[in-house]
């Protein structure tokens, strides 16, 4: 494997392990920051080993030693003599050679060692922004770049966020721990926030080869069905799942063989599961009983429970789309809901009335660099007939994006109006 290949090979490892190795140090040591510095620390060395060494059949077990015996010298070093950290040392001292075993269920409250770390993040002291990118970077394993694309924000902004936030952990002696009562409800919106932001960088990549990145789908599922059990009379627990259900059930119809996109009109809907789909409308229906039909996330829900009942694209019911996208902006104003308003406008009312919406967003200040925004703009344009301009709106879309398949079907696109307007 050549070094370039090796140096891949790590990264992808080291999106896999880093929540797991923070959590079995976070749990050891009572500290979440110190556990997220030394799992960086056993990267670091793993990028300076595995290179000449060969990735160890257990790459998991060697980073969690390698942190693990940081974490002891770090310890020794600050020479802690505390009865608290006398313990913390005694117990990784005989474990130091043991190989850890990740994946054992252990025994807490909330039912989730990685869902009472994210709880742990979202501590009130943090401000929400900080909070959530804090849990989106330290414990899901996203970069800092990904996380801004979910806020559209700067790279910069998130990364002083992300600071800010560690900072506040340390200083202010806040534990590993599990919220009960009102102090988990009073974080429990940033957690749900946490959950949905895995799941979207899942369901369509920000960056890379993949469009589709499975397992951190797969994860968010998971953490927001443990999430009604420790929440179960939070409707807007129910409606996320609903929501990532919903989603979810379109995962096999998303990518072609090659993994290529494959746009929601155009999927073959006998792929959609249907098992999947009863989940999300049971969900959608318990959010109904709870009197929280007009939350955002069951909001979200109700739109996307409006594509899985269509048996055909022809049959979804793109006013109703509308209407609730129309609902949606006005409990949660943002540019990004007007760009998906514009697009079920365009299905019901036609491309020309989608274009004015989307000409009133061009100068919105968080939608610069949102390569939606222009690709949005050139499927109205092409339906238009106006070529031309849809394939320069297309070419500036592929610009902007930041994921290969993508910016490969933008340019399809593009070149697909080029030769519409030659014909």
């Amino acid at each position: 494997m050549t070094a370039a290949g090796t140096h891949r090979a790590i990264l992808a490892v080291w999106r896999v392990e880093q929540p797991r190795l923070i959590i079995s140090l976070a749990r050891l040591l009572r500290d979440v920051p110190l556990a997220e510095d030394l799992t960086q620390e056993a990267l670091i060395v793993a990028l300076e080993r595995w290179p000449e060494t060969g990735i160890p059949e257990r790459p998991g077990a060697w980073l969690m030693t390698t942190a693990k015996r940081r974490a002891l010298d770090h310890l020794r070093r600050r020479r802690m003599l505390d009865h608290k950290h006398e313990m913390i040392v005694r117990e990784m001292e005989e474990d130091e050679q043991i190989m850890p075993d990740l994946d054992t269920p252990l025994d807490d409250d909330i039912g989730d060692e990685m869902l009472r770390l994210i709880f742990t993040a979202c501590h009130p002291l943090i401000s929400r922004e900080a909070r959530v990118a804090l849990a989106l970077r330290m414990i899901c394993g996203l970069t800092t770049e990904e996380i801004a694309r979910a806020f559209l924000v700067s790279d910069a902004t998130i990364a002083q966020r992300i600071v800010r936030a560690k900072k506040t952990l340390s200083e202010s002696g806040l534990t590993y721990e599990t919220p009960h009562g009102d102090e988990l409800s009073q974080r429990l919106a940033s957690v749900l926030e946490v959950v949905y932001l895995i799941f979207n960088e899942g369901y369509t990549a920000a960056r890379g080869e993949n469009w589709l990145r499975q397992q951190l789908c797969n994860e968010a599922l998971r953490l927001g069905r443990v999430l009604i059990s420790v929440a179960p009379m939070e409707p807007e627990a129910h409606a996320l799942l609903a929501l990532m259900e919903f989603n979810g059930s379109r995962s096999a119809a998303r990518t072609d063989a090659d993994g290529n996109p494959i746009l929601l009109l155009e999927q073959n809907r006998a792929r959609w599961d249907r098992l999947q789909i009863q989940r999300g409308l049971m969900s959608l229906k318990r959010v109904q009983q709870l009197g929280g039909a007009g939350g955002a996330y069951a909001l979200q829900a109700a739109i996307i429970a409006c594509h899985a009942k269509a048996n055909t694209a022809a049959e979804t019911d793109w006013r109703r789309i509308a209407d609730l996208y129309a609902e949606l902006a006005d409990l949660i104003p943002s540019p990004v809901v007007e760009l998906n308003r514009a697009v079920a406008v365009g299905m019901a009312d036609g491309p020309e009335a989608a274009l004015a919406i989307i000409e009133r967003l061009q100068d919105e200040p968080a939608l610069k660099d949102y390569h939606l925004l222009p690709s949005v703009r050139g499927d109205l344009l092409y339906k238009l007939g106006r070529y031309e301009e849809a394939r320069l709106a297309f070419e500036a879309a592929a610009a902007l994006a930041e994921n290969q398949r993508e910016r490969d079907l933008l340019l399809r696109r593009a070149a697909e109006a080029a030769g519409a307007e030659k014909g």
